[in-house]
């Protein structure tokens, strides 16, 4: 009996200093000429994060941001291919953490709010808490992007049922699970759009908490071309769309050329009902071609189901290999009790700091 009980003992003694042990904290920062902002981003995300480390990837940058990232404290790291999609999909790639900050190099996110997002991810069990903008100042949040940021919003929520209040903020916080189960395909600034449609297709957990977001240092510029990257990102959402919920795509598609194919053929086939004749030989052929293009959809459709299915299992399982974040030790006098993410919400940002 006592031999049984050692081992049981032993158990509950490793558990409990696995709890009281705080998880690792990344901060990815992806920036590209940024040498204005990226020591103050650096700067205030150490102050807000003692215990983080901060990682700048200075993508193929011509100015000194990375030498300046370097000096402010920051894991430097350098990655020549263009894209903010790109980066990202690097760093999920090397860097290891527990929970994982991503924010953009411009200074235009408030460091301050991080262990609010940390803490809101952890005692709710979440994989993904989003920082939704709010600004009270006109050169922060140019008129023509917010305008299209609405439309995109809703676009998504009409294709993914679910309308997000900010699908395009670069500011939020991640799970290990989430991104080490996230298969990252974007290049450039879709990488936002890919996250969102992830959470959704894999239904996990998440959050949008109001953050405000200020405007740019002087001296400092957007690489966001409002038209050409909205065009981008629009296309994106189609493919995610196509790959995602192939059977409801392609069935759009097959009304839509069922459609054109019995308007076009709907008159050839009267006009031999009553004559036994096809005067419109070439409108005919049109039409049957339609309808074999709509069958064909159709068939695609629900073959690429299934193995849309099998891929969501995969990502699926992927997730659940990987454990959540376990919450820090909140501090009571001179002694310390590990916080149970499973009970009521008693941790307060400052455990984060």
């Amino acid at each position: 009996m006592a031999g049984a009980a050692a081992p049981a003992r032993v158990d509950r003694v490793s558990a409990a200093q696995t709890a009281a042990v705080p998880p690792r904290i990344a901060v990815l920062v992806p920036c590209r000429n940024e040498a204005v902002a990226v020591g103050r981003v650096v700067a205030d995300f150490r102050a807000a994060l003692p215990r983080a480390t901060v990682y700048v990837y200075d993508n193929g940058s011509t100015d000194d941001t990375g030498a300046i990232a370097r000096e402010a404290g920051a894991v430097v790291r350098r990655e020549e291919q263009p894209g903010k999609g790109g980066v990202v999909r690097r760093m999920f790639a090397e860097v290891e953490a527990d929970v994982y900050v991503l924010v953009d190099g411009d200074a235009t996110y408030d460091a301050s709010r991080a262990p609010d997002l940390i803490a809101r991810l952890v005692d709710d069990g979440l994989d993904m808490v989003t920082a939704v903008r709010e600004h009270d100042d006109p050169t922060a949040y140019r008129r023509g992007h917010a305008f299209g940021n609405r439309m995109l919003n809703a676009l998504l929520g009409m294709l993914f049922g679910h309308q997000p209040a900010d699908m395009l903020s670069g500011y939020r916080v991640f799970s290990r699970r989430f991104v080490k189960s996230f298969p990252a395909q974007s290049r450039r600034f879709e990488i936002e759009t890919e996250t969102t449609v992830h959470a959704l297709e894999m239904r996990v957990p998440m959050a949008e908490v109001p953050t405000r977001y200020l405007a740019r240092p002087a001296g400092s510029s957007s690489k966001l071309h409002t038209y050409r990257d909205g065009a981008r990102i629009v296309v994106a959402m189609a493919l995610l769309f196509r790959d995602v919920k192939p059977l409801l795509f392609f069935s759009w598609l097959t009304a839509a050329l069922a459609a054109v194919g019995l308007v076009l053929g709907a008159e050839v086939v009267l006009e031999f009902m009553h004559t036994g004749l096809v005067r419109r030989l070439p409108t005919a052929v049109l039409a049957t071609g339609l309808m074999l293009l709509a069958a064909l959809s159709l068939a695609a459709g629900v073959i690429l189901g299934s193995v849309a299915r099998g891929r969501l299992e995969a990502k699926r399982l992927a997730y659940l290999a990987v454990p959540p974040p376990a919450a820090p030790p909140v501090q009571e006098g001179p002694s310390t009790r590990p916080l149970n993410v499973t009970s009521s919400n008693t941790a307060t940002p400052s455990a984060w700091r």
